[in-house]
């Protein structure tokens, strides 16, 4: 007898697959989401938010994974940033709080994790800042239990777009938060950490905060790699690395100050020594490891020769002016 044919599973108008997203959402229907009362832990912390001043406005599960979430409003001074965001911008506080005053209303309620006897959030710190400048006494957030989801929501950020330095920082922020409680390895942290070289150069951004990361990223991003070690290792690893980039960018502003005496002016001094000591571009293959290349352009830029640099060489390099 013939075997029957395997019916494929017939895909839901408006869905499309993703690479590399491997979710397989809830069957839950809207009806199906309310949930009565909060239970076990949840209950405990629905307790904690009662007790302190706060109020627990609903509790629901979410479509996706069917986790169950509160809505809460808590007393503003209780909310505090995760310590390993970024700084907040000024010009992005004043167009919220020119929003809000607009509008009279507050629609985008806050992420919120418990801490100790307040609570983090990891995505909404430009938001809290506009409310405490408005003087608002409380603020309405959805209470997640699970602390590592912090993490992964603050990686998935998009309330104001980073830079690349402001990226690297909240990196390593995260990084060694992370480092003081988790024995996980760094590899198992590719969502919150985005790039290896974002690790590397939030490290070297430790050190030296007027690097200029733009100019050296293009490279070690391609040798870079996810550390197969414990977090807390892994962090002596990202320091020896960082150190190795530090090493280069001294090279790299000898090479630069030797220009200058030269004669030669240009915004794009840095960029252009990079890319000339750079020796990725003529290699086909094999890519070397972020030690031989970072070796290797250190020792080029330390042996540039100034006399041989000439303004047309300059001229045709262009790139983004140096830092």
């Amino acid at each position: 007898m013939a075997a029957k044919k395997k019916t494929a599973k017939k895909k839901k108008a408006g869905t499309k697959k993703r690479r590399g997203v491997k979710l397989e959402p809830t069957e839950l229907t809207a009806t199906e989401l309310a949930v009565a009362a909060p239970e076990g832990e949840l209950a405990l912390l629905a307790e904690k938010v009662t007790s302190e001043g706060g109020a627990v406005l609903a509790t629901y599960k979410e479509p996706l994974g069917g986790h169950t979430l509160m809505l809460v409003a808590v007393p503003v001074e209780q909310v505090a940033p995760t310590p390993f965001q970024r700084d907040v911008s000024d010009a992005h506080v004043r167009k919220l709080t020119v929003a809000m005053d607009k509008t009279k209303r507050f629609l985008d309620p806050l992420i919120l994790v418990r801490h100790d006897s307040g609570y983090h959030t990891p995505n909404g710190n430009h938001r809290l800042t506009a409310l405490k400048e408005l003087g608002a006494k409380s603020v309405l957030g959805l209470l997640v239990p699970e602390r590592e989801v912090a993490y992964q929501i603050l990686a998935l950020n998009i309330e104001k777009a980073h830079n690349l330095r402001e990226r690297a920082i909240e990196v390593v922020r995260m990084y060694r938060d992370l480092a003081g409680f988790s024995t996980q390895k760094e590899s198992e942290y590719q969502l919150e950490f985005d790039e290896p070289s974002l690790a590397t150069l939030g490290f070297a951004y430790e050190q030296r905060g007027r690097l200029s990361g733009g100019a050296y990223n293009p490279a070690i991003r391609k040798v870079d790699e996810w550390l197969d070690l414990p977090l807390p290792k892994a962090v002596v690893e990202r320091e020896r690395r960082a150190r190795l980039l530090l090493e280069l960018d001294d090279a790299v502003g000898e090479a630069v100050k030797g220009l200058k005496e030269a004669g030669l002016t240009s915004p794009y001094l840095k960029a252009f020594v990079v890319a000339r000591v750079n020796p990725l571009r003529f290699i086909k293959g094999e890519l070397p490891s972020y030690d031989e290349l970072l070796a290797t352009m250190t020792k080029r830029a330390r042996g540039l020769d100034a006399a041989k640099i000439k303004p047309q060489d300059l001229a045709k390099s262009g790139g983004a002016p140096d830092d």
